[in-house]
């Protein structure tokens, strides 16, 4: 009944709306209404309320509710249920208990802040503001399970575009990063529960550095790690910016369904912040120099080793770090 109420008031948003016409309109008693209102005033909505004149909606907080996302969004299934927290442990991690639960895909987890976040290889995210993006989108892909992590390089391409088409340049590290100014902006964590060659659902985690203020960040990772504001002084809707990567995102996974991985891997290679790098492969804590040559069809990153020997990285095996001269 909140979402119903929020929807009208932003309708009438030039005009005071009586308890009664709300009432009447929705089919609930003033008392029910007077509630609500109350209870939308609590979670940040600027509401003015005079005597004999009813209520007007003057601000709309900045959460990323379904209410605040969704007049924004321009997809057939990602996003249309958005599960909203003021905080969690996890959204990957919630995500998983509730999959097997739910139908279809494109649901979201979504959370102001995240107590335990993490990246891949059991790394900490650090989320525990409510200036970022914290979400979790759960997927059923059709495609095999070997092509699963050309999921992670959707999003990554996904993210980019709405970076782009806010005048704002990234780079993608392959595969899960992305990167301004040689700091991480953004992590992605693909997660898949399958059986055999069957796969169950896919949980697709996306952290982002939006408003954050640099004192946001402990002394360690100041260095490695920045945000959209640090960096370009620009503070962003956060609701707009969920809203256009989830509109990329299902574009560019209904084509990855339909066998078509071109268009993601296009923007991952365009914008690519390790190819023509030398980098650093690590695996079980060897060190391998070689330099960053290409990404192939199959999302495989090409690289050249010393003694010219040409190789292809699967995502998630290995670890690239880009070699600091």
């Amino acid at each position: 009944m909140k979402d119903k109420i929020i929807d009208f008031l932003k309708e009438n948003s030039n005009e005071f709306i009586s308890g009664e016409e709300i009432s009447k309109k929705l089919g609930v008693t003033r008392a029910a209404v007077w509630k609500h209102i109350n209870s939308l005033k609590e979670s940040g909505y600027n509401i003015e309320s005079v005597s004999k004149k009813g209520y007007r909606l003057t601000l709309c907080p900045d959460i990323l509710t379904y209410e605040e996302v969704k007049n924004h969004l321009d997809t057939e299934f990602m996003g249309k249920h958005i599960f909203h927290f003021d905080e969690l442990d996890s959204t990957n991690s919630y995500a998983k208990k509730v999959a097997d639960t739910l139908e279809g895909e494109g649901h979201v987890i979504i959370t102001e802040k995240q107590l335990s976040g993490r990246g891949r290889m059991g790394r900490q995210w650090i989320s525990q503001n409510n200036n970022g993006i914290w979400m979790s989108v759960i997927l059923r892909p059709k495609v095999s399970i070997f092509e699963v992590s050309k999921i992670t390089q959707v999003a990554a391409a996904a993210v980019n575009l709405a970076f782009t088409n806010l005048g704002i340049h990234t780079k993608i590290k392959w595969p899960n990063d992305l990167i301004i100014n040689d700091k991480k902006i953004c992590g992605i964590l693909t997660e898949m529960n399958s059986e055999i060659n069957v796969i169950n659902y896919v949980v697709v985690g996306i952290g982002i550095n939006v408003n954050n203020n640099k004192d946001d960040f402990p002394d360690e990772l100041k260095n490695i790690a920045t945000s959209i504001k640090i960096e370009t002084s620009k503070e962003l809707k956060r609701n707009v910016l969920v809203a256009d990567i989830l509109n990329n995102f299902e574009k560019l996974y209904v084509e990855l369904n339909n066998n078509n991985f071109t268009n993601s891997l296009d923007i991952c290679k365009k914008n690519s912040y390790v190819i023509g790098k030398e980098i650093n492969l690590i695996k079980n804590q060897e060190v391998i120099e070689a330099t960053a040559v290409d990404i192939n069809n199959d999302g495989e990153l090409v690289v050249k080793y010393k003694n010219d020997e040409l190789d292809n990285i699967i995502s998630g095996e290995i670890s690239v770090r880009i070699k600091k001269n």
